[in-house]
């Protein structure tokens, strides 16, 4: 289902995916009494992570994301994707990784795991990574760069 006018927009699937996404972080949080960060989650599995969730668990979390983009791909047909170069990619995450230890945590877990639980660091920190955002398009826009392919 697309909205008239925005043959980009998928609300259906945006929905679904929310609350997947929703579910999956009350799972964590109420099962296991674990924020669903993806940062503290594969910091953990890698071996850099503190206590909460076993290295195990959380390599079953982390394989879990780009394993059910596949299932989504398989079922729906394809995907189409495009990225940025290597070295552009390399910097990116580069940067986020300072900016998750910086914040002490990514935008999941402040934006999903963070709000609903009215977390004044997670408000601030959501408020922050979305007027970065907007910010970062509207100048891309006015440099007359290419945000989205």
């Amino acid at each position: 289902m697309t909205l008239p006018g925005f043959p980009e927009a998928a609300p259906l699937a945006g929905l679904v995916g929310g609350v997947l996404i929703g579910l999956a972080a009350a799972v964590m949080l109420l099962a296991l009494g674990r924020i669903a960060g993806v940062s503290g989650l594969a910091a953990k599995a890698v071996g850099l992570g503190g206590s909460g969730i076993t290295r195990s668990g959380a390599w079953m979390f982390v394989l879990g994301l780009p394993l059910g983009a596949l299932i989504v791909a398989l079922l729906s047909g394809g995907i189409e994707a495009s990225f940025a170069d290597p070295l552009v990619l390399a910097i990116a995450g580069l940067l986020v990784g300072i900016g998750t230890r910086l914040g002490s945590g990514c935008t999941s877990g402040h934006g999903v795991c963070g709000v609903s639980r009215l977390s004044a660091r997670s408000l601030v920190a959501t408020a922050t990574f979305m007027v970065a955002g907007i910010a970062t398009v509207a100048v891309m826009n006015a440099l007359g760069l290419e945000v989205l392919r």
